[in-house]
């Protein structure tokens, strides 16, 4: 299609009669990978003479081409742009880039992104000598400043080699951009075009230095250079000509967006260099130069800009927010509070105490959409970047860490808002100052209840000033008592009827009519749940308090979760009846709101009362299954993609999770469960159930794990199961494989013997397909050869005739893969097959000719390291183990299998693995025991006793800047044990985070007492072996044996202890 016409389609494209436009759409679709069709969807792009809502159009189909089309997933598939045309595209776009107008301007960043990320430096080796002449440009600086921007973003959070590259990037453009900086700062009266160049410039910068610090910029001239000009942009005013009047629309301002990133890159510094302990040798000295010379600026230049707040003048939430950040980081470090104290007081009570308080912007947000209200309350990225958090989190760092010289005045502060609020008449009572006081106290509460005399006049303190406004007639104040009540919930009452009353406030809240007292007074139940010794206190009051929460709870809209709040109440109050039009406007609201914590206080009231939900559990379920089947009536007749029907239908699904995790402790009563939801599983196990797959696939899991046994009607799910995987449900697999796993483990014999439907058979039929998918990628089938360990762990000595095909998928697929997690898991089913049958399986590797391979690999994997000293594979305690017995196991084959060298080379490895294997459960169980008591009365922590723990003071999500957004997640224990790992990083430990939840047969078995076992029979068997390899053994090796053969030792005694607590457990009592 030539330039006219692909013009003229582009315009149909945008047609309003959907005819015109669908026949466009094809048009485009059939021509898109014809020669020169992305070069010509440029080129109108950048046509100043072309309709720009044509131009747009363009533009947005080049961007979603490049983005699929560019690089594809599949290394060995034909890329469908031409090589010329994808240099063509190189060329041009980087010439047109910055001529564009700023709506295609985005669309060209994000190809530009794209191809980047897939072509440098291999393919696009010119691109940094471009960047770099162009710098010196002036007509092209703009330009060349939003490539470098995108090319620097590349590697921002690359480590080690993947950063290697950014080096030479650093090299060739820091020089034009402190040159280019430099000049920029000079120009009197700049222009907001100037802002938009240095704020680039910034965060160049920021990518650049975000993981670690260039070696180029450890050059005290360079480094020098940059800070007098991030000094001259933190201390210069913002100009007055020019900013927005509105708010929302200040704070994205060119300028203020400078100060933020200027901000944010001395925060960053600091929290890197700021504390010489935290420093590696190298490092030290550029830190002891960065505090010498900056820190110390940094912070006046801070609390000068912070004056704003006390004035009254602007200052954008995220600056006060990051500059408060480094305050608290400031004041474990003697040199930097002793600059911090003489302005200590006017900080702490001019400026933070004022952000604690109810403002302007609070009241209009509360009264004019309380759900968003609620929601920014209670969203943990909202509070990233909340100046009332990091005030509050700068007063408990004072506190904690130089307690004694200002908690007691800070509580005085506040003990005379107390007294001018009481002695004021109703209409000059000091109203949000009450509520900041009271937000102080509350976020003060580990500290106070510690602490003498507050800890002792913690009670009085909350019956004068806390329960009085319960009954507040101004909202907020309800809220926060509320709040206050539930950090409070768990002091020890002298008198229970204070403690009974304000558990009755807190129920009497959950009927208010504000929506926000409401929510607290729901949070802040399930402390005083929690809290409460003895239920009698509770139980009365329990259907009042379930009806409230059903009632009122149903406004929120807060999220799925409430779902399972809701509808679980109605386990205790005996009313089932939900209509698909009350769901309708549940589902609707809770897009508006979202939050977890509800669901949280239904689990503590299950928790303590949740062998009493057994008797209503059946017919809950049958209520819920019933208004699901209505729902889904309902979804089917509506065609709207969002249809609350199918939403509510989802809920539904939720609730009965939420109700079979509660009786999880009574397996008798998922028999009775188990007719009601089988027409629910078996029909939304098809594609009928693409929509609620995930939260069906949560139920089956829970009833073939907790059920007493698995029933052949729940037998008759594994072929929809083993079905979905292989037609269209891949990326469900982590997911399929919990109940497999369980369908597995828990009904060996019938996994075994079954011949119709022939269960191993059908299994292989879907490992071998998904693991010879060449298509498929590696994260996509790690599931895989979990459940082939699940088969070789449960089925010992039954599977025979499957070791063979099974090591052969799995070397087939070792050879091809590429993610280091995958191939971790691979190695594991060797382990696995060894552990297995050990002379079976070296045969099969043998006959397959791969032992050499796979071994070599094997121990290759086994000795890499990280750059910190860490393993870089194996890094679970599960893989550990796997390993450990697998190696172990190859010490009981004969000379014959297994020579000498060979045999030495093992013993050696597992002695190593072993060694690791201990210290890794040892650092688990200190982790696992320690208390966070970080509260000493006493402590006061300076430069020499910081704990170090400096948090990072963020990343800003501004701009497409990444901010890790933290969500609480609520999973089947099994499902987190199968959790997929991601290996981008290869310091990220939790990528390969402990299968904690996982049961196995091999969790009886001990790898220590295992090993010394499997020696002591070799020695025995064959005496003169075992004595040649004890003296290939250096000191070291001779030692790391000692260390085992001690512990195995111990860990017998531990053995045999367990066992006896746990006989004497279960023994009845006399």
């Amino acid at each position: 299609m030539d330039l006219p016409n692909l013009a003229i389609v582009l315009q149909a494209a945008l047609s309003p009669n959907p005819a015109e436009r669908k026949a466009a759409e094809d048009s485009l679709n059939q021509y898109q990978y014809t020669p020169q069709h992305l070069v010509r969807l440029l080129q109108i792009t950048v046509d100043g003479n072309c309709d720009i809502a044509v131009r747009q159009a363009a533009s947005i189909h080049f961007k979603n081409f490049i983005a699929k089309n560019w690089s594809p997933l599949d290394p060995d598939e034909q890329s469908k742009i031409l090589p010329s045309d994808k240099d063509l595209v190189r060329q041009n776009i980087l010439l047109f880039v910055a001529q564009v107008p700023p709506l295609l301007r985005a669309q060209l960043g994000e190809c530009l992104k794209t191809i980047i990320h897939a072509d440098y430096p291999e393919q696009w080796p010119g691109l940094l000598h471009w960047v770099t002449h162009n710098l010196q440009d002036q007509q092209q600086v703009y330009g060349a400043l939003f490539v470098l921007r995108i090319l620097a973003r590349k590697y921002e959070f690359k480590s080690d080699e993947e950063r290697i590259p950014v080096y030479l990037v650093v090299e060739q453009t820091f020089p034009h951009l402190l040159n280019i900086f430099g000049n920029l700062v000079q120009i009197g009266n700049p222009s907001i075009e100037v802002a938009d160049l240095i704020k680039l410039i910034c965060k160049i910068f920021w990518s650049c230095i975000y993981l670690e610090i260039p070696k180029k910029l450890f050059d005290p001239n360079v480094f020098n250079a940059w800070m007098v000009l991030f000094l001259n942009m933190l201390e210069r005013p913002v100009p007055l000509e020019g900013q927005p009047a509105d708010p929302e629309l200040r704070k994205s301002w060119g300028w203020w967006k400078v100060k933020k990133w200027t901000v944010h890159i001395l925060n960053r510094l600091y929290t890197r260099f700021g504390d010489l302990k935290l420093q590696n040798p190298e490092n030290k000295a550029f830190a002891q130069h960065f505090q010498k010379n900056y820190a110390g600026k940094i912070l006046e230049c801070h609390l000068n800009l912070l004056n704003a707040v006390r004035i009254g003048d602007y200052l954008p939430d995220r600056v006060t927010n990051l500059i408060l950040q480094y305050l608290s980081n400031s004041i474990s470090k003697t040199t930097m509070y002793n600059q911090l104290q003489p302005r200590l007081d006017v900080v702490l009570f001019e400026i933070i105490f004022p952000l604690m308080c109810f403002n302007d912007n609070d009241q209009t947000l509360w009264e004019e959409d309380p759900h968003e209200y609620v929601r920014k309350g209670y969203d943990i990225i909202e509070d990233l970047y909340s100046p009332r958090t990091a005030a509050m989190d700068f007063v408990s760092e004072l506190v904690r860490k130089r307690g004694k010289e200002n908690l007691q005045k800070f509580i005085l502060f506040i003990v005379e808002i107390f007294k001018r609020y009481e002695a004021a008449s109703v209409e000059l009572k000091p109203y949000r100052q009450k509520d900041g006081a009271l937000l102080a106290i509350g976020a003060l509460c580990d500290k106070l209840k510690q602490t003498e005399p507050y800890k002792s006049e913690l009670e009085p303190m909350l019956v004068q000033h806390v329960f009085p406004e319960f009954v507040s007639p101004v909202g907020h104040l309800r809220a926060k008592a509320a709040w206050v009540a539930g950090q409070y919930a768990h002091v020890n009452f002298s008198d229970p009827n204070n403690f009974r009353k304000a558990l009755q406030c807190v129920v009497a809240g959950m009927r208010d009519p504000e929506l926000p007292v409401r929510v607290d007074s729901v949070f802040a139940l399930r402390s005083f749940v929690e809290s409460c010794k003895d239920l009698g206190e509770i139980r009365p009051i329990l259907p009042q308090l379930l009806d409230g929460m059903c009632i009122r709870t149903s406004f929120l809209g807060l999220c799925f979760h409430i779902t399972k709040l809701v509808l679980t109440c109605y386990l205790f109050i005996h009313t089932c009846f939900f209509s698909c039009f009350f769901f309708s406007d549940f589902f609707k609201l809770m897009d508006e709101v979202e939050n977890e914590d509800l669901v949280f206080t239904l689990e503590t009231i299950v928790d303590k009362f949740g062998e009493e939900m057994a008797p209503y559990a059946l017919g809950l379920c049958q209520s819920l299954a019933a208004a699901f089947w209505k729902c889904i009536n309902t979804s089917e007749g509506d065609e709207e993609a969002d249809d609350p029907g199918a939403l509510a239908a989802a809920g539904c699904l939720r609730a009965i999770s939420t109700i079979l995790e509660s009786v999880s402790r009574l397996p008798h009563i998922f028999a009775h469960i188990e007719p009601t939801l089988l027409p629910i599983m078996r029909r939304m196990l098809t594609t009928d159930g693409q929509d609620v797959f995930e939260e069906v696939l949560e139920i089956v899991s829970y009833m073939t794990f907790f059920s007493p046994t698995i029933s052949m009607d729940m037998w008759s799910l594994w072929p929809l199961l083993i079905e979905a995987l292989a037609d269209w449900a891949i990326d469900f697999f982590p997911n399929i494989l919990v109940p497999l796993d369980n369908y597995i483990s828990r009904s060996t014999v019938h996994y075994l013997t079954c011949k119709e439907p022939d269960y191993q058979q059908s299994l292989w039929n879907m490992l071998s397909n998904i693991m010879s998918d060449k298509n498929l990628e590696d994260n996509d089938i790690e599931p895989a050869p979990k459940l082939i360990e699940v088969v070789f762990q449960n089925c010992k000595g039954q599977v025979d005739h499957w070791v063979e095909p099974y090591i052969r998928l799995t070397v087939e697929r070792l050879r091809v893969a590429e993610r280091p997690y995958l191939k971790c898991l691979l190695v594991q089913v060797i382990a696995d097959a060894l552990y297995y049958n050990a002379s079976l399986t070296l045969n099969v590797l043998q006959k397959l000719g791969v032992a050499t391979e796979v071994f070599n690999l094997w121990f290759q994997m086994l000795q890499q390291t990280k750059r910190s000293g860490g393993r870089a594979n194996f890094k679970r305690e599960h893989d550990k183990k796997v390993c450990c017995l697998g190696l172990t196991s190859l010490l009981t084959l004969s000379a014959d299998q297994l020579p000498g060298e060979a045999l030495e080379r093992v013993f050696k490895a597992t002695l190593e693995l072993l060694v690791a294997y201990k210290d890794q459960v040892a650092e688990a169980a200190k982790e696992g025991s320690e208390d966070d008591d970080g509260m000493n009365d006493d402590l006061e922590i300076d430069d020499d006793e910081d704990d170090g723990s400096d948090k990072d003071m963020g990343v800003d999500a501004e701009d497409g800047d990444e901010a890790d957004s933290l969500r609480l997640q609520r999973l089947a224990a099994q499902a987190k044990s199968f959790r997929p790992a991601d290996d981008d990083d290869d310091d990220d430990d939790d990528d390969f985070s402990d299968d904690e939840d996982l049961q196995s047969p091999i969790d009886e078995v001990d790898p220590f007492v295992f090993f010394m076992d499997t020696a002591k029979a070799l020695q025995a068997s064959d005496q003169i072996r075992f004595q040649n390899l004890s003296q290939t053994l250096d000191f070291h090796y001779q030692a790391l044996a000692s260390g085992i053969s001690q512990h195995a030792d111990q860990r017998r005694v531990e053995i045999e202890k367990e066992k006896l607590e746990k006989a004497s457990a279960s023994a009845p009592a006399s």
